[in-house]
């Protein structure tokens, strides 16, 4: 089976053919110290599990949905021997995956759950200090972005209350098999120093989404579900994409205080 026809099977994920675009990704994870272990989230053919295999400061895993990813893995590439792991990602207990050992999360990750992949991620934040994959451009932008540009957005603020991300590279679309409808664009997300939020979580990720949800409108009417109309504050006056991280945490402190 040719690459074109197995890429078409793989839960849309669509395979890099570049061998310097590769290299260049997997050298986005270098220098940061307190791992050796790496994951690779959708190896298919390998072209970037080859380089990580070669770096000797790299401890690498590999875990593939596709049971056919996974047969061509273990043939082509017997270093890994029991590193390859078969089963779905999304579905991982990510703390207990390597004893509560923090690792790297690298991969050009299927554009269906890119999001999904970086909710995982966020989920075991303290497990995963550093992430770097390639998603769909207008994705990638959107993670990166900062506030009050219209790519800022649900994802921005969530991710970037914990990691500071950097957006690396465009990857254009006709380096890939088959080629994707639009250009992909590499991430670096790395753990900053926030253990926790000044603010209760849950309720700063419910003013998050409830403010975005409406983002054509202020604040004051998009929130209009979570605080009592004698409410005020000095950001009822702008959007959503208008507050940085910082500003939706005092917001929902502001939100609390006056819940109580």
């Amino acid at each position: 089976m040719n690459d074109k026809v197995r890429a078409k099977k793989h839960l849309g994920q669509h395979f890099l053919r570049d061998e310097e675009i590769a290299l260049n990704i997997v050298k986005a994870i270098d220098g940061y110290e307190g791992y050796d272990l790496v994951l690779e989230v959708g190896p298919g053919m390998g072209v970037l599990t080859k380089y990580l295999i070669q770096n000797k400061n790299y401890n690498t895993y590999v875990i593939d949905i596709d049971s056919e990813s996974i047969g061509y893995l273990e043939k082509n590439f017997p270093e890994l021997n029991k590193k390859i792991i078969e089963g779905d990602f999304l579905q991982l207990n990510l703390e207990s995956l390597f004893n509560k050992k923090p690792f790297a999360l690298i991969g050009n990750f299927p554009y269906n759950i890119s999001s999904q992949i970086l909710f995982k991620a966020l989920e075991y934040k303290n497990t995963v200090p550093i992430v770097v994959g390639m998603f769909q451009k207008e994705v990638a932008m959107r993670i990166a972005s900062p506030p009050g540009n219209k790519d800022y957005g649900i994802l921005s603020v969530l991710l970037q209350a914990y990691y500071d991300i950097e957006y690396l590279f465009t990857v254009s679309e006709t380096v890939f098999s088959p080629p994707p409808k639009v250009k992909s664009g590499v991430i670096r997300l790395v753990r900053n120093k926030v253990q926790n939020l000044a603010c209760d979580e849950e309720k700063f990720i419910r003013v998050v989404k409830t403010g975005f949800n409406q983002r054509r409108k202020t604040l004051r009417n998009a929130l209009k579900s979570l605080t009592p109309p004698e409410f005020t504050s000095v950001y009822l006056a702008k959007r959503a994409e208008q507050l940085s991280v910082n500003d939706f945490v005092k917001l929902t402190l502001e939100i609390e205080e006056q819940n109580k």
